[in-house]
């Protein structure tokens, strides 16, 4: 099942007694646990009928024990194994997947990784449990995540703020959801975000900011180009240079596949790029820009600095420099 199934089957009361919940994305893990907290048990139930145990101070037998006993004053029982991936001898477990106690609604939280799906016991898992694997999202598919998560709380957010919180921030959905929290609780819900807003709730500057280099970059924007740069510079713990370079990177491929693009239409760009229409005329400017030689050129720099700034051929300079140098070499390439 996917993760809208498994949330609204959870809300519509449809529970199941085993749910396995892994995979690189701790976001999803985390909603579906806490939704079938909310909707199986009731505040006062949860006192005697909710048992969380983590893997590294429990073992197969005490989560069989726990599982295996009714629930006092309720119809379920719910039991969470926080760090699954921890967990050892999980073929112990396969009798009690097989025939799990249908009172308890067991958890396992298996977050950073997915099983090996060789084993037996991962094949059970898969055929005698709800199953979800949850994946980190493409970066170029936050913008519309955040978009769509907003609209189901009833809140709007126009496609370039979306994009300067996505490119900001990056893909950790945890860490986008505790920001836009901050947004609903300032915002009217008849009011658009913008980057007006992302600046005074969030702290990330309308101006100077990683997309917003981006941008004046792909117009050889030299003044402005540098004028972001230093700012970004002035904070580098809040603007890691990993995070910028690997935006620019981004940026950067983007711009030489529509060098490579035949069919020029909107609609195929978009749909190539994987990008938004509305940033269309960005890269088309960009790659007037910027020959294919000096895309190969930038990309290249790009995976030096990348290294450099992880330590490698670099001993002394200190980010907020390397990133200046990287900027520098871009523009004058």
């Amino acid at each position: 099942m996917n993760y809208k199934d498994i949330i609204l089957s959870i809300k519509q009361k449809k529970i199941a007694p085993i749910y396995f919940l892994c995979g690189e994305e701790s976001y999803f893990i985390d909603e579906i646990t806490k939704t079938i907290l909310k909707f199986t048990l009731t505040k006062e139930e949860k006192s005697f009928n909710q048992i969380v145990l983590y893997a590294k101070d429990t073992n197969t037998e005490e989560i069989i024990s726990e599982a295996k006993q009714f629930p006092f004053g309720s119809k379920k029982k719910v039991v969470v194994i926080k760090e699954a991936q921890h967990l050892k001898k999980m073929d112990n477990l396969i009798n009690y997947f097989e025939k799990p106690q249908l009172s308890t609604v067991l958890v396992f939280e298996h977050k950073n990784k997915s099983i090996d799906k060789r084993k037996k016991i991962s094949k059970t898992i898969i055929n005698r449990s709800i199953f979800f694997e949850s994946k980190k999202l493409y970066e170029n598919q936050i913008s519309n995540w955040i978009i769509n998560y907003l609209e189901e709380k009833n809140y709007k957010i126009d496609i370039q703020a979306a994009t300067i919180i996505s490119e900001n921030i990056g893909n950790d959905l945890s860490k986008i959801t505790n920001e836009l929290s901050k947004l609903m609780l300032a915002i009217n819900l008849d009011d658009t975000i913008t980057s007006t807003h992302i600046e005074n709730y969030i702290g990330i500057s309308k101006d100077y900011n990683v997309f917003e280099l981006q941008k004046s970059l792909g117009e050889k924007n030299i003044t402005k180009s540098n004028k972001i740069t230093n700012h970004l510079s002035l904070d580098s713990k809040n603007n890691h240079i990993i995070l910028v370079i690997s935006s620019l990177f981004s940026f950067f491929q983007k711009i030489i596949t529509y060098h490579s693009i035949n069919d020029k239409s909107n609609n195929n760009v978009a749909l190539k790029l994987k990008i938004n229409p509305y940033f269309i005329s960005q890269y088309k400017y960009a790659s007037s820009k910027y020959s294919v030689n000096q895309l190969i050129t930038i990309i290249g720099l790009l995976k030096e600095y990348d290294l450099k700034s992880k330590g490698v051929n670099n001993k002394n300079t200190p980010h907020s420099e390397l990133l200046k140098e990287l900027i520098f070499k871009i523009l004058h390439c």
